[in-house]
């Protein structure tokens, strides 16, 4: 049983995708963030270069992956345990992995990681939610959803800046990465009286699987439904583009997110969590 590490992605494809591929649900931030990079080159996530790795059990056979956009964390899909176990029992002595500067992963899993680590860290817990059946928000709020074009791009960064302020202080917003999206019609708002006054975005099918994020309200604006709206409309589309898994992850520290994707027919899947070295 052992973990291979390594920078080609080509090579990460070869032995890890069939594997990944197997669990979209599971590994979906590993599908899209592979699918991002297959189409938009190593440094679609930042300026460093990604690392990649692979988990082959003792029949031969892969059975898990993880990769790194540097400086996010470490990110794991679906793992055995045995695969964690070797992961933690490797983390201060494989080169590849001294730039680590955090986990995410399943809950569980980020727990052993972070343990073996023995680093403090600041942690954050999600639950990772997929739709069963889709519920129009009731009472509708005033407005309507629309495609987001080329022209919204300087509203599209400032709002998305910061949703990543709240929500993801160590990540970055790529413009190349927003402009991707814009061509195929992935990130929607809702306008109330002709005002943009909410957003979601949603990943092109990985696997059969589509995300739905980032949702964002501007704090003026929040607490009409806009969020709930526009997030129903998000998840419309991914099915409407063949997902036959629409998901969505939630900070378990906000109560009102989570009753709102429940409220709307999303049901949980497990939960997760982004430790970060302190």
């Amino acid at each position: 049983m052992t973990w291979t590490f390594g920078s080609d992605l080509t090579a990460f494809l070869v032995a890890a995708r069939p594997a990944v591929a197997a669990r979209p649900v599971a590994n979906t931030l590993l599908l899209t963030v592979t699918e991002a990079l297959e189409r938009l080159g190593p440094h679609a996530f930042g300026e460093q270069d990604p690392l990649y790795g692979w988990w082959t059990g003792p029949d031969g056979v892969v059975a898990g992956a993880l990769l790194c956009t540097p400086p996010r964390p470490l990110l794991t899909g679906a793992l055995p345990p045995e695969a964690v176990r070797d992961l933690a029992a490797v983390l201060g002595t494989e080169p590849s992995l001294s730039g680590v500067r955090g986990f995410n992963g399943r809950r569980r899993d980020v727990e052993v990681l972070t343990a073996a680590w023995g680093r403090p860290v600041v942690t954050e817990y999600q639950r990772l939610y997929r739709l069963g059946g889709l519920v129009a928000p009731s009472p509708a709020p005033s407005g309507r959803v629309r495609t987001a074009v080329a022209a919204d791009l300087p509203l599209l960064l400032t709002w998305l800046e910061a949703f990543r302020v709240e929500a993801d202080p160590a990540g970055s917003v790529s413009e190349a990465l927003v402009r991707d999206r814009l061509a195929y019609g992935g990130i929607l708002l809702w306008e109330d009286a002709g005002t943009p006054v909410s957003l979601a975005g949603f990943s092109r099918p990985a696997s059969g699987a589509a995300r739905v994020g980032p949702v964002y309200t501007p704090p003026g604006a929040r607490g009409r439904g806009h969020a709930a709206a526009v997030t129903h409309a998000a998840s419309e589309a991914a099915s409407a583009r063949g997902a036959s898994e629409v998901l969505l992850f939630t900070d378990l520290a906000n109560p009102t997110s989570n009753g709102v994707y429940l409220r709307i027919g999303y049901v949980p899947v497990e939960d997760r969590a982004v430790a970060v070295a302190r």
